[in-house]
């Protein structure tokens, strides 16, 4: 699979770089949370990240002054199995470089995307990146697999937290799994096997020999 860089052309569509923000001391403070030893964690808030002199940047320069949460992504993991969107953009800064599997909402046919669209980049370490609101991801993929990633995750406050409860009364209801995330599972991953909506058909991506 080609792997495009954040800074080509064809991530116009999915997201821009943020420029102007100091991410040292953030990267310090992720690089205090140990890695699991396999598979990913995921925490949509964590307290020493909030503590770090970027949270109030995020929060008033890229969000506008609306609440927002910042938590983490890490671990190890070279597959898609997922992607996933928000009503809002999601920011992204890894300690080391890691790759980003993506795809566009405007590509979802009838409730399914086709895996073939997915689109791979490479986002640089200590970089700030914005994801679109209506670009579909979900966790990033290591780019050593001795290494794993951090990869921090700045969102609306609330998101990723315990879905509201409500009768469905469109399709799209049924995709939510939490407060504002709209998951589409791949029929091998283990969401589909817990009972998330299969909303990916063709080959499971895995990158790692393209790494």
């Amino acid at each position: 699979m080609h792997i495009y860089s954040v800074t080509d052309p064809e991530f116009r569509s999915y997201g821009k770089v943020l420029e102007g923000f100091d991410t040292a001391e953030l990267l310090a403070a992720m690089e205090k949370i140990p890695l699991p030893e396999s598979g990913t964690a995921y925490r949509p808030g964590i307290e020493s990240l909030e503590d770090c002199a970027i949270f109030s940047e995020l929060r008033d320069r890229a969000y506008g002054g609306m609440p927002i949460q910042l938590g983490m992504c890490w671990g190890h993991n070279t597959r898609l199995n997922c992607l996933e969107y928000h009503r809002d953009s999601e920011v992204n800064i890894g300690t080391k470089d890691f790759i980003l599997l993506l795809a566009r909402q405007d590509e979802i046919e009838n409730g399914v995307l086709d895996t073939a669209k997915v689109k791979a980049f490479r986002v640089p370490a200590g970089a700030a990146v914005e994801v679109w609101a209506t670009t579909l991801h979900y966790a990033p993929c290591h780019t050593c697999p001795h290494c794993g990633f951090r990869v921090a995750v700045a969102l609306p406050k609330g998101t990723n937290t315990d879905k509201p409860v409500f009768e469905p009364k469109a399709e799209e209801d049924r995709w939510m799994t939490a407060r504002n995330k709209w998951l589409l599972a791949h029929p091998e991953s283990n969401e589909a096997k817990k009972g998330a909506h299969i909303g990916l058909r063709g080959e499971n991506i895995d990158i790692k020999e393209d790494l």
